[in-house]
């Protein structure tokens, strides 16, 4: 079965184009939205249309970039539509068309592409984190307690206190005096 999508950024675009695009390449459900498609904007159709997806089934865009995000945006589309045994093809790009051998190629090398951008960005944030880390940076939550709370929780606990009573009296859990003694 063929399931379409179609999506528009604004409130005042017209989906009828893109509808007509589906409707005459023979999309027989058509999932559509209208909402901006920006880095962490969720799309609650495009979710629904992939999870309708059955085995043999293709998702069809009258549009690539009215899915898409970016090209890694793109192959995770692509890859979670591949898991539900499904393909893809976009109708304003006609090279991406997953149901034909030219198609799965250029997904192979897309793909390749997109793997490629993953690991450049693993380095960067791992080296990142290196300097930052050289510099002095410290990474995680802050402690709860201060150095010197610390040392006074520590002094109290050697003196008999419970860690219970030492944790009200600073607020805290049981767990984060734990945490402060193994520090001493």
């Amino acid at each position: 079965m063929l399931i379409g999508y179609a999506r528009v950024s604004a409130i005042h675009q017209n989906l009828d184009r893109q509808l007509a695009m589906l409707k005459a390449a023979g999309c027989k459900r058509v999932f559509r939205e209208k909402q901006s498609g920006r880095e962490g904007m969720k799309r609650p159709e495009l979710e629904k249309a992939i999870e309708a997806l059955g085995s043999g089934d293709v998702l069809v865009l009258a549009e690539w970039d009215r899915a898409t995000r970016s090209m890694l945006d793109g192959i995770r589309i692509i890859e979670r539509v591949a898991a539900r045994r499904a393909t893809f093809k976009a109708l304003d790009r006609q090279w991406l068309d997953l149901t034909t051998p030219l198609g799965k190629g250029i997904l192979a090398f897309l793909s390749a592409l997109a793997e490629d951008e993953r690991s450049r960005i693993l380095a960067r944030a791992n080296g990142g984190r290196a300097a930052a880390k050289k510099r002095g940076v410290k990474f995680g939550p802050k402690p709860k307690l201060a150095a010197h709370q610390a040392r006074e929780a520590a002094r109290m606990v050697r003196e008999g206190q419970s860690l219970r009573a030492v944790a009200h009296h600073y607020h805290v859990g049981h767990s984060t005096i734990v945490r402060a003694l193994h520090r001493q």
